[in-house]
């Protein structure tokens, strides 16, 4: 017997799962059953889960493992079932195998299930949607989605989404008998990466947007460049500063870090000082000056005790911020000119120089290989690059972070552990995957950090953005960026024509509104955030928005003006 549940989060959905249980068990056992539960045993999900499996099976016998000394979980609700329970110890030497280890040996199960499989054409007008279906309008959530087919309630098989196209859903599944009535689906999907994991419920992704600030403090005027957006990526908050008509620069602020990134350093009044203290990394498209005509606020910004600015671009990064640097007297810094490494993607290899004010000449470093285009991986993120043709080479960027980790205030609230340095220290261990760490706690106790994540974290695969501009509408060009942006959750795209300017869309090597919404449909991301207008449509873009909104669904829609109704 086969019951789907179509879920990896027995605590979300504990209901279903014990309705499972009910149905697949036999009218009467003879001999031992054991029933293999799954591993929830914290807060109330745990507690709530395992009152109504004892009810469901009427076990007569529990058998819990716990560790040598530790408090076993659930002993109030055991003591209230009145089961007979029988404790093991688990070996000194066992460990709870990690997240991702765990996801590759459940995606290699999934796809023994698939081995069989053939790709069906499914209507799903005819088919009951059952649990928790993305909208039938957003054909991009429904993509790698875990489904069940159904017959009046009986499980026929399951199936992955391949795509929700025009003619039907498209799906791979094992062979089946019988007519399926209703189609289940929850929040099982294989992500980008190709590994069965947990969505995310859907929800419409939107922006929050500032409006460009007409007056300064002074009243000095600034230029209108249009609104503002801002995304909310995990744990970073991405700002277009100079708008979606301004010079392109976008902040990428890691919360809780006291660090910035910045893509492309177009003109950064808008920025505090303190900002370019911060700012650790610049991945710069190119040398265009709308693109790097920022680097001298960057530059006076850093005149003190900083270490060195790191710079990305492609070949010839190092001469064009030389010259910069050349075009200033340094004749009273003596050695304590700001520093920056330069770091330039040439194929799959990275050259790196050594900047100084003051000096006339870049000092080579030791380069190294990029393979796939990382240029910066550390634990929490990576930063990826693909060279594009602007009639010069560009740099268009993917910042990838593996995990998205949150702490569960009201399971801290429960321990009585105040937040501090301790949770930074298991989230850098979480994200190496190093869940065998011994963590120190506030009141003094040690537990691993897997024991910690499963008690007080909440753990998501991470949100990809991308980040591309200037860049020519040719078969290449879409074929590379569609590759690094696949499966991005944000996506900054310039859109710098509309279709009726296609020609000097052409002769200036940018794109227009409909190639910006196909690439972005073809590269399957979840929010499109549209940019680098050019200024001859900055009195009316709504015709930009709809000319995108035509070729993509997936469009970050124009914010209201003041007064328009809703």
């Amino acid at each position: 017997a086969l019951e789907a549940l179509c879920s990896l989060d027995a605590g979300r959905f504990r209901l279903p799962l014990v309705d499972a249980v009910r149905r697949l068990l036999p009218p009467s056992v003879n001999g031992t059953l054991l029933i293999d539960a799954p591993g929830v045993v914290r807060g109330v999900a745990g507690a709530e889960l395992l009152s109504a499996l004892l009810e469901a099976s009427g076990a007569d016998l529990v058998l819990g493992l716990a560790r040598a000394g530790a408090r076993p979980p659930l002993l109030e609700e055991l003591d209230a079932a009145g089961v007979e329970v029988l404790w093991m110890t688990a070996a000194d030497g066992a460990r709870r195998p990690g997240k991702r280890q765990r996801q590759r040996a459940r995606t290699r199960r999934w796809d023994a299930w698939l081995g069989d499989a053939e790709t069906r054409l499914l209507d799903p007008a005819g088919l009951a949607l059952l649990g928790t279906p993305p909208p039938r309008d957003v054909a991009h959530a429904w993509r790698g989605r875990q489904v069940a087919l159904l017959e009046r309630g009986r499980t026929l098989t399951l199936g992955e989404v391949l795509a929700l196209e025009d003619d039907g859903l498209r799906l791979r599944a094992p062979p089946w008998q019988g007519r399926p009535d209703a189609l289940l689906v929850r929040d099982a999907r294989r992500g980008p990466g190709g590994e069965l994991a947990s969505a995310r419920p859907f929800a419409a992704d939107s922006l929050a947007w500032l409006p460009p600030p007409d007056v300064r403090p002074g009243a000095v005027r600034e230029p209108d460049t249009g609104p503002r957006p801002v995304a909310r990526v995990g744990q970073a908050d991405a700002a277009l500063v100079n708008g979606v008509f301004g010079d392109p620069l976008l902040h990428l602020r890691l919360r809780h870090q006291r660090r910035s990134l910045l893509f492309d350093l177009g003109m950064p009044e808008r920025l505090a000082a303190r900002i370019a203290h911060q700012v650790s990394d610049v991945f710069l498209s190119h040398a265009h000056l709308d693109h790097i005509g920022g680097f001298l606020w960057l530059l006076r910004s850093r005149m003190g005790d900083f270490p060195p600015c790191r710079l990305y671009g492609p070949p010839g990064l190092a001469r064009h911020v030389q010259g910069l640097l050349d075009g200033i007297d340094w004749d009273r810094i003596g050695d304590q000119g700001p520093c920056f490494e330069v770091v330039e993607l040439h194929d799959e290899q990275l050259r790196r120089f050594h900047l100084q004010a003051g000096r006339t000449r870049p000092q080579p470093l030791p380069g190294r290989a990029a393979p796939a285009g990382v240029l910066l991986e550390e634990a929490a993120f990576r930063v990826r690059a693909a060279t594009l043709d602007h009639g010069i080479p560009v740099l268009a960027y993917a910042f990838e972070p593996p995990l998205e980790i949150a702490i569960r205030k009201e399971r801290l609230a429960a321990h009585g552990w105040p937040p501090g340095p301790w949770l930074g220290e298991l989230k850098r261990r979480l994200l190496a995957d190093d869940h065998g760490a011994v963590i120190e706690l506030p009141d003094g106790g040690r537990r691993s950090a897997g024991e910690l994540a499963d008690d007080i974290a909440l753990i998501r695969p991470g949100r990809k953005l991308t980040y591309a501009t200037d860049l020519a509408d040719t078969a290449d060009n879409r074929r590379r960026l569609v590759e690094l942006a696949r499966g991005s959750h944000t996506f900054f795209c310039e859109a710098t024509f509309r279709e009726a300017d296609a020609d000097r869309a052409r002769r200036t090597g940018h794109l227009t509104t409909r190639a910006c919404g196909e690439i972005a449909s073809a590269a399957d991301v979840v929010q499109l955030v549209p940019f680098h207008f050019s200024r001859r449509y900055d009195a009316d873009p709504a015709p930009l928005y709809a000319e995108i909104a035509s070729v993509c669904s997936r469009l970050a829609p124009l914010p209201k003006a003041p007064g328009q109704a809703p």
